[in-house]
């Protein structure tokens, strides 16, 4: 089965020019087929702070009403999703910027108010507005993309399809996207971002953890290890690895060659 590499960058990788220059690189260098997934949140809070609209986050992710949605549109889907593409075609690649919307790649359902465990261990019931769970990733359309040459740049946001723009986890979108071509291609995702991998202490960044499965995470997570934005990731990674993805990576974003970071298995 052919590989295929699905990379998803943090916000703190695209919005650091230095950063962004050494991703762009590391990724041309990928050989074969490969996507990548950005998000962008750091960006979209400065633009909203700009504007007055205060950003509201809980358990690592934001809530999203009407104005911040606005927001998080302009910024994901135009500045930040089109300053990739550009910087990716400067590198010879020939990358085409998608939002979930676009070919209906990737279609989602507003979120119900749930409840989400805080860091304390407590459990909260949050209403997180505009905010989309995917329902449904169409691989084949993807896969068209892919066989044509071209490399997907996707944007962390989604449609229901009756018309409205849903602000969507990046890391979900990956983990989705990489589920939906798992039947297609021999997928490895790699979550890149500031960190060598996932950190046993977080002020020694060489404390990466090697491998993490469903057991050691919930320790992790009991034991006060692993916490806020960390957390979402980690799950998205173990659905991934349960659906049939091959191998999930986290990992510092100028070593996306999936050898290095924390292993994320189903084991």
């Amino acid at each position: 089965m052919k590989k295929l590499t699905i990379v998803k960058v943090g916000g703190a990788v695209v919005e650091d020019e230095a950063q962004l220059s050494a991703l762009i690189e590391n990724f041309s260098a990928i050989d074969g087929a490969k996507l990548l997934v950005h998000g962008g949140g750091r960006r979209a809070t400065k633009v909203a702070a700009a504007l007055g609209i205060e950003t509201k986050m809980v358990g690592g992710r934001r809530i999203t009403d009407a104005d911040m949605l606005s927001v998080v549109t302009m910024v994901y889907g135009g500045l930040v999703n089109k300053n990739i593409v550009a910087q990716l075609q400067a590198a010879g690649q020939n990358a085409m910027g998608l939002t979930g919307a676009d070919m209906d790649v990737i279609r989602s359902k507003r979120r119900a108010p749930k409840k989400v465990r805080m860091d304390d261990g407590t459990e909260q019931e949050v209403d997180f507005g505009f905010v989309g769970d995917p329902v449904k990733a169409d691989g084949a359309a993807l896969s068209h993309l892919i066989e044509a040459g071209v490399i997907p740049v996707i944007a962390p946001l989604t449609h229901d399809g009756e018309g409205n723009i849903l602000n969507t986890n990046a890391d979900t979108m990956a983990s989705t996207v990489a589920v939906a071509l798992a039947s297609l291609y021999d997928v490895t995702l790699i979550y890149s971002f500031e960190k060598k991998g996932v950190l046993m202490n977080p002020d020694d960044d060489d404390s990466v953890i090697p491998v993490i499965n469903r057991q050691s995470y919930e320790q992790y997570v009991n034991d006060g290890v692993i916490s806020g934005g960390m957390m979402p990731k980690i799950e998205n990674a173990l659905q991934a690895v349960d659906k049939g993805v091959s191998k999930v990576v986290i990992t510092l974003a100028t070593q996306i060659d999936g050898e290095h970071g924390t292993a994320i298995v189903n084991s």
